[in-house]
């Protein structure tokens, strides 16, 4: 995990996403390489939107029930979340590019 991100997990859940600062949660696993290929980018979207967005990471096997109850079936998956609901949905690696002009309407 990265100094600008968050650690999300089953209990801090619903509180970290119910703001209306719109968060990216990365669903993510340690044996997963595009997932790991996704931590510069994110570390780095975290610190030049701070106050504008917040990047939080979910391992999905040590928080099983919270990846099952968004219906996430493969990592990496982002999902962003405004007011406690669910924004939109990327699945698979991208740059910090592509992150930031899917990221466009939100910050």
């Amino acid at each position: 995990m990265g100094q600008n991100t968050v650690n999300a997990n089953d209990q801090n859940f619903s509180e970290l996403i119910s703001g209306e600062t719109p968060v990216l949660v990365d669903f993510w696993a340690e044996w997963c390489g595009p997932c790991k290929m996704m931590n510069g980018p994110l570390n780095e979207l975290a610190g030049e939107k701070s106050g504008q967005l917040s990047v939080a990471k979910l391992n999905v096997d040590e928080n099983q029930q919270t990846a099952m109850n968004y219906d996430v079936m493969s990592i990496p998956t982002m999902i962003i979340f405004q007011g406690g609901e669910e924004k939109k949905r990327l699945v698979g690696a991208r740059s910090k590019a592509q992150l930031e002009a899917e990221l466009t309407e939100f910050v």
